[in-house]
């Protein structure tokens, strides 16, 4: 985010047999940790929340694709913490900490950028490949799904990407479906959009339909938190943030915003978290989806925190809600791409890797990819 206009039964998971797979070219060793590490929050035990928590309520029978529904006005009443007062905006406004200082630029030439062949996959395999920001390359289910999409070098309000897209777009499959999370510039990108053909299937946040149909978008699902539509044996489920919407000064909180939970027909699960600060929906979504594989999580653009704190994970946010969602491995997003806050560029990188180690969680299980890098799931003996 930018301060600019701008349920069946639960299936557990708890597969044995995978192995994970690197694409992109030979990564660049870790930067170093920093001397003293901001410090992560204690360990959460995975099934501590499960534990405690009453049974999930059965998941939500999948909806219509393309339905046309009546949505409320507005969804300011989905807020999780109230919007920035004429008071915070005259602090931001007079503080000027919109952008890091020189030293905080000076590493742009070490964010790792290695681009590489999109790895082959299956039908029963689940790969991912980080294009930059919040766009990601989803293979499940034999679908290749884009999330929030931007191939764009520049959106409104923002200076120019500072790494270039991981996959250029020629590159791609043929796109089976796009999930969008939130209508904010940097997540949701008209130029980009209109090189998908008209018929792709979207999966977007209730209230947002119109804006793809506006579009001529011909095959467009709209849903609320915690509803499911399903593409050729993939459940797509729309989950809670703790976000906003507005795209123009007249929109605010006219559309929803979320995440998505991608579940294959094998059972192997993907939560997408879209742009979120921290809070209880981690825990409420890892209770109602047992087993996510993998979680795509942002871990950047958080400093002012006075100002960004209740929209934004920092990286030991980050780490904590990936605790809190009881996912098996956890890759890192929202960083690195276009410089929306006053954080320096490598800073998420370093502490994320801090707050991993100091969680107790192996390190294989940090996705944390370069622009352009992949890794695969891959299963083995027939689903054992």
């Amino acid at each position: 985010m930018t301060q600019q206009s701008e349920s069946t039964t639960t299936r557990a998971t708890a597969f044995t047999g995978t192995t994970v797979t690197t694409t992109g070219g030979a990564r660049k060793a870790d930067p170093p940790a920093p001397a003293s590490p901001v410090p992560a929050p204690p360990a959460v035990p995975q099934t501590s929340s499960a534990s405690l928590a009453p049974p999930a309520p059965p998941l939500a029978q999948p909806r219509p694709l393309g339905e046309r529904r009546v949505w409320p006005r507005a969804f300011h009443d989905r807020l999780t913490a109230p919007l920035p007062d004429l008071k915070a905006m005259a602090r931001f406004a007079r503080e000027g900490s919109v952008r890091p200082g020189r030293e905080g630029l000076a590493d742009v030439p070490q964010l790792p950028f290695e681009p590489g062949p999109l790895p082959a996959v299956d039908a029963r395999t689940v790969a991912v490949t980080w294009a930059g920001h919040a766009s990601w390359v989803v293979r499940i289910g034999g679908l290749t799904v884009l999330t929030d999409p931007v191939w764009s070098r520049r959106i409104l309000g923002t200076p120019a990407r500072v790494t270039p897209v991981g996959v250029p777009w020629e590159a791609l499959p043929p796109v089976d479906a796009v999930v969008v999370s939130h209508n904010h510039y940097d997540h949701l990108d008209a130029p980009t959009l209109r090189r998908l053909p008209r018929d792709t299937p979207v999966f977007a946040p209730a209230g947002l339909g119109r804006w793809f149909l506006r579009r001529r978008f011909t095959r467009v699902t709209e849903l609320d938190w915690w509803e499911a539509a399903e593409l050729d044996g993939v459940r797509f489920d729309f989950v809670p943030a703790h976000h906003w919407s507005k795209r123009s000064l007249t929109d605010t909180c006219r559309s929803l915003w979320g995440g998505w939970v991608l579940t294959d027909p094998d059972g192997q699960r993907l939560y997408f978290a879209g742009d979120t600060g921290y809070g209880h929906w981690f825990a409420q979504i890892g209770q109602r989806y047992p087993g996510i594989d993998l979680a795509l999580l942002p871990i950047g653009a958080y400093d002012p925190r006075w100002w960004l704190r209740d929209v934004h994970c920092d990286p030991e946010e980050a780490v904590r809600a990936a605790q809190d969602l009881g996912a098996r491995r956890m890759a890192p997003m929202h960083w690195g791409t276009f410089v929306l806050s006053a954080e320096p560029v490598l800073e998420p990188l370093t502490r994320v890797r801090a707050a991993w180690h100091q969680a107790g969680r192996p390190r294989a299980d940090l996705w944390d990819l370069p622009v352009g890098g992949s890794r695969v799931l891959e299963r083995f003996g027939g689903g054992d």
